[in-house]
């Protein structure tokens, strides 16, 4: 099983995607828990990472075809709350 912690500010660190199939615990600021699936985490991190690339206007690939300027590519930081586990469950067992 994974064991992530959120920060104060609302995040865990997530550079990448997890195993579809791991448990990844969560423990929140305000020490609660939460178990999520990779599947879920992995989703999460996707409209993160998807919404850090429009702000920034840069492409699915996370290139910039503007002009030429280093700009970072990618997030390091996901926002999570308690709750977001069991909402993306709970739509896939109808």
């Amino acid at each position: 099983m994974i064991h992530l912690q959120q920060d104060a500010e609302g995040f865990i660190r997530m550079k990448r995607h997890f195993p579809a199939s791991a448990d990844v615990t969560v423990t929140f600021a305000d020490g609660s828990e939460e178990v999520f699936s990779g599947r879920r985490l992995n989703r999460i991190y996707d409209g993160a990472l998807a919404d850090f690339r429009a702000q920034n206007q840069l492409d699915a690939k996370g290139f910039s075809r503007g002009p030429k300027k280093k700009v970072q590519t990618g997030i390091e930081f996901v926002a999570i709350a308690p709750g977001m586990g069991q909402a993306e469950d709970q739509r896939h067992k109808h």
